[in-house]
């Protein structure tokens, strides 16, 4: 019996928490060659997985957002002083500003050091933007809907509608620039005549825009979104204590994590804590049973979790957690290299294998068994 495979589209919540641990991994260093290793992970895995939807094409866009935030970064470094290190490499004339604004100092002189520390901040941010881009670019967002839990369904429209404006804003722009190109005419040659042109681009653009959002809407109001399912007032007194109960053990798990408050250990485990964060959970996962009741959609053709999204979410955990280890056992220049004086920035064979693990879901096979058959 042969059955022959075919190629499947995964589970967004795989793709999303792949790429969430990656951008968790990004937010622990300050390490360039480690964040630049994570955004190069992050492109090979989204460019070899991505398919040709408008959510995958966006992904340029979230690498020139990227762009423009490590120059704005490093800009900032430069207009509001970058003084702080022995290296000047250029000296610039410092304006001076009102009495109420002291502290702040507009250009003057700008050390290597101050801008090495602005290149390192831009990156992270870059790096959290990339792995988040990529996250949006490998999983469906109308899949993501559908997989939400009811309790979340009305937030997750939202959040899908919201995620899904910047790809819809980039097909557009792609649409309209295909359609001067194809009506090409003179080219602009003065100033007035070149903004008028960029005027013939963005007002589509937005009108294009305008036009889902209404769509949208219709669209929302037919399929009755908003309306709620039969539900009792004890059923809805019950979701709303176990909610504000769920909330209250988790700020208190959080407050005692955060103050380091001691607690009773029996066998290395935190009795205290532990109760605390299984009760709040427990509460939390009982107020979205009953709420989510209210909520009445069929699925069809539900996304399947296998062993396929498992072993790629075990990639990105993998890497955060490898990451994590390191910045609590090593040497802390090693994720936060030294810019005043400055440390060349290194990376060891742990890290290396960490980012070979956190780039395979690029190449790992997603296939689906079918019913046929060949003699």
């Amino acid at each position: 019996m042969f059955r022959p495979t075919l190629p499947r589209q995964l589970h967004p919540f795989g793709w999303w928490t792949y790429a969430l641990a990656l951008a968790a991994a990004a937010s622990m260093t300050t390490n360039p060659l480690l964040l630049m290793s994570i955004i190069a992970v992050a492109c090979v895995v989204t460019f070899a997985r991505r398919g040709d939807n408008p959510w995958a094409a966006s992904f340029r866009m979230y690498l020139w957002l990227a762009v423009f935030i490590v120059a704005m970064r490093v800009g900032f470094r430069v207009l509001f002083g970058g003084g702080d290190g022995p290296t000047i490499i250029l000296d610039l004339p410092a304006i001076p500003l009102p009495g109420w604004v002291q502290g702040i100092t507009l250009l003057g002189p700008i050390s290597l050091e101050s801008l090495l520390a602005g290149l390192y901040d831009g990156l992270r941010l870059a790096a959290i933007v990339i792995c988040v881009g990529a996250g949006n670019a490998l999983a469906n967002p109308k899949r993501l809907l559908a997989s939400l839990p009811g309790a979340f369904y009305e937030f997750g429209t939202v959040l899908v509608v919201a995620v899904s404006a910047l790809p819809q804003l980039g097909e557009s722009l792609q649409r309209v620039l295909r359609a001067r190109k194809l009506r090409r005419g003179p080219q602009p040659g003065s100033r007035r005549a070149r903004l008028r042109a960029v005027e013939t681009i963005i007002i589509p653009v937005l009108s294009d825009a305008l036009e889902r959002s209404l769509a949208l809407a219709a669209s929302m109001d037919v399929r009755g979104f908003g309306r709620t399912g039969g539900t009792t007032p004890r059923g809805r007194a019950a979701s709303l204590a176990l909610g504000l109960a769920a909330t209250m053990l988790l700020s208190v798990w959080s407050f005692r994590l955060l103050a380091r408050s001691p607690d009773l250990s029996v066998m290395g485990v935190p009795v205290i804590a532990a109760t605390l964060l299984l009760a709040g959970l427990t509460a939390a996962v009982a107020a979205m049973r009953i709420s989510g009741a209210t909520v009445r959609r069929s699925r069809y053709r539900p996304t399947r979790w296998s062993r396929d999204e498992s072993a790629i979410v075990a990639c990105g955990i993998t890497t955060a957690g490898v990451v994590a280890w390191v910045g609590s056992h090593a040497d802390p220049l090693l994720l936060y290299p030294s810019t005043n004086p400055i440390m060349w920035p290194t990376l060891t064979p742990l890290l290396t294998l960490a980012l070979a693990v956190g780039v395979m879901p690029a190449w790992l096979p997603t296939t689906v068994k079918t019913g046929g058959r060949r003699p």
